[in-house]
């Protein structure tokens, strides 16, 4: 019979059971993909993952889990099989015999006040998703409603044109960039075969005495394209560099900050329109609870849409100015360098390298090009 009690206890210990939504075993079905602006609107779930959440508040231990050595213990008493205790543990012992009230009620209070925590910590996240799926409800509610013409939302023209017109400045300039980038690569691909011709001149002019001459100043003219294709090759560098930060970093920053103003506002509209309808209703006593605590939770997300709005405003001002400042100076570059490039002007490429300190990658360098790590 104590066989049979042990084995049943050793499967319970071990044994996981996945359940799925119908009470059957199985695995759990993935999620359907939903448009993106209801993604978003789910994105802000609170993490169902912790252990802090079941732990204590079911009449086991304050953490929830009943240590194996435990088991063990009780499989030998009942067993007959004699446990052999510490030196810790005598003591322990001792005291108890001595201050059996003491140690009894520090026992019980220390278990209390864990199970306390433990539960205060469940309620918690227990009323984070209640709060995540009202708040998710409400916003779903207020989407679907616009989306099909029933429902108002709150539009600040001046501030939408902005945004307009930066969604569309940002996708022209990621054009800007990817043609840019294209005639590096093909630019690269000139100089190198420069490079390549201006050596073969150089090795026929050695080998062929009777056309020493002519293969001389043509390795020499082949030498200097690729010299000067070089030093317009950093340059363009130079400006996809900096239009690429301008694109991907700053605008893309500004960008997120109107992402979440976008969702601030579905939040205020759900909420607006949520105590709306309360006011349209009756106004007893359980109503005018629900009116005051939806005109909290208005100004609540209003104060947040308000202070978004604020951010986007200020955002866009300086991007505004950034970019204006910066594409300032990198047009000039670009026009500069191209135009000394195809004058020949060697000095003039130079100079201009200097003038918006370009710098060169070093011959011989191990670093590999900016167009390698592309």
């Amino acid at each position: 019979m104590a066989d049979f009690s042990d084995s049943i206890l050793s499967k319970a210990a071990t044994m996981e059971i996945p359940i799925n939504n119908n009470g059957e075993p199985g695995t759990l079905p993935e999620d359907d993909s939903l448009e993106q602006d209801l993604q978003q609107v789910m994105v802000s779930g609170p993490n169902l993952n912790e252990t802090s959440i079941v732990s204590g508040g079911y009449g086991g231990p304050a953490g929830g889990i009943i240590p194996t050595s435990s088991i063990k213990d009780l499989r030998m008493k009942s067993r007959g099989v004699n446990i052999p205790q510490s030196q810790s543990a005598s003591r322990i012992t001792k005291q108890a015999d001595q201050h059996p009230g003491s140690m009894h009620h520090s026992a019980s209070s220390s278990a209390l006040a864990a199970e306390e925590v433990s539960r205060g910590v469940a309620v918690e996240k227990l009323d984070s998703v209640k709060k995540w799926g009202i708040n998710t409800y409400k916003c779903t509610k207020q989407l679907f409603s616009e989306r099909f013409g029933r429902g108002s939302r709150t539009v600040d023209l001046e501030l939408e044109a902005q945004i307009d017109v930066l969604r569309e400045t940002k996708h022209k300039y990621e054009n800007i960039l990817r043609l840019a980038t294209a005639l590096t690569s093909h630019f690269h691909n000139m100089v190198e075969t420069q490079q390549a011709l201006g050596d073969t001149f150089a090795d026929l002019s050695q080998k062929s005495p009777e056309l020493q001459d002519e293969f001389g100043y043509n390795a020499e003219t082949q030498k200097l394209l690729c010299k000067n294709g070089e030093s317009l090759l950093g340059a363009i560098n130079f400006f996809v560099s900096s239009i690429n930060t301008l694109v991907n970093k700053t605008m893309e920053d500004t960008l997120m900050t109107i992402k979440q103003y976008e969702n601030a506002r579905l939040e205020f509209d759900a909420y607006r329109s949520d105590l709306e309808e309360l006011s349209l209703g009756p106004r007893d006593a359980a109503a005018m609870v629900r009116i005051e605590m939806a005109q909290q939770e208005y100004q609540i997300h209003r104060d947040k849409y308000e202070r978004l709005r604020s951010d986007v405003t200020i955002k866009l001002k300086f991007l505004e100015e950034n970019k204006v400042k910066v594409m300032h100076k990198q047009l000039l570059l670009f026009h500069n360098a191209i135009s000394a490039y195809f004058a020949g002007n060697q000095q003039q490429l130079e100079q201009t390298l200097i003038q918006f300190n370009v710098k060169l990658k070093p011959p011989g360098s191990d670093k590999p090009s900016w167009l390698e790590e592309q």
